[in-house]
């Protein structure tokens, strides 16, 4: 004879989804806290909250199985704690067809185009900065080890007499000795810094080109004054051509300083990843040139907005 399974009193059931809405309860708390399940471990669904007895499987599931993994903020903030070469580019190349679009043909569409082809440049060499050098420091390792080892010999061939030396002969000895230790740690520094001299030499160079650009930025918002909108101002022979309306002005002084701005941001790739005190003040040199440039073209399209 088949037994049925007895019904469930009303208080049993009660007290059953009490006590796991007071587990459920926990395990967010747990996982606002931070706790974390490991990633390779998937975790069991939820039991339905309809039925009055939980899911044997979740129940006895290890907590972390349990626990939803939180987004992590290190994550989020990962990609804006340093500058991404791709993004400047991307960022640059709309920059571009803006111009372009905006001003065809013009000459600051052209020293975009420069620009930007400057940047694909300082994506790879910024790369390069960032990498070891080993043909460097493979040379530098197998010099430093020859001067080592000639020290070395030379010790080892060096036949003291006995007795004790007079006090001049003595001191002339010390001072030999320390002359020579000091030249060995100079010659030693000199070979560990060659690499960075060499790549200082290269972002230096790079830097420089920069620095030109934005001078050519500077020179070609020079005679883009607000004044020529005036009617009354009297244009002479040698006045460029008046051909721009109040909103072409703004937006092409609003081009200047953005391309000013994408070339010091260019700059600071050089010092993302290469610590170098020569070139960390080149790049401050040119963050300050392009602020200062950027102003003065402010001032413009203040007096034009006014």
């Amino acid at each position: 004879m088949r037994v049925r399974d007895a019904p469930s009193p009303p208080g049993l059931i009660r007290s059953i989804r009490f006590i796991r809405y007071i587990r459920i309860a926990l395990i967010v708390d747990a996982s606002n806290a931070g706790w974390t399940r490991r990633p390779e471990e998937p975790s069991q669904p939820l039991p339905d909250f309809r039925s009055p007895i939980p899911d044997s499987r979740w129940w006895y599931a290890p907590l972390s199985d349990r626990i939803p993994a939180p987004v992590s903020a290190s994550e989020i903030l990962s990609t804006y704690r340093q500058l991404d070469d791709a993004k400047i580019i991307e960022t640059l190349e709309r920059l571009r067809n803006r111009i372009r679009d905006r001003f065809p043909g013009s000459g600051l569409s052209r020293v975009s185009e420069e620009l930007l082809e400057v940047a694909r440049e300082s994506a790879s060499l910024a790369a390069y900065l960032a990498r070891p050098n080993w043909p460097v420091r493979v040379g530098v390792g197998l010099a430093i080890a020859a001067m080592l080892g000639a020290v070395f010999v030379a010790l080892t061939r060096i036949r003291l007499q006995g007795g004790v030396a007079e006090w001049p002969e003595l001191v002339q000895v010390i001072e030999s000795g320390v002359n020579d230790v000091v030249f060995l740690g100079i010659a030693v520094f000199f070979l560990l810094t060659v690499e960075t001299r060499v790549k200082r030499q290269r972002a230096l160079r790079a830097l420089h080109q920069l620095r030109s650009i934005a001078h050519v930025v500077d020179m070609h918002q020079l005679t883009k004054d607000p004044e020529q909108l005036d009617a009354e101002s009297p244009a002479n022979v040698a006045s460029p051509a008046r051909t721009m309306t109040r909103g072409e002005l703004g937006r092409y002084l609003d081009y200047c300083t953005e391309l000013l701005s994408v070339t010091s941001k260019i700059a600071a790739l050089y010092v993302e990843r290469f610590n170098d005190d020569v070139t960390l003040g080149a790049v401050n040199e040119i963050e300050s040139l392009t602020a200062g440039l950027s102003r003065k073209i402010w001032q413009k399209i203040s007096i034009l907005n006014a």
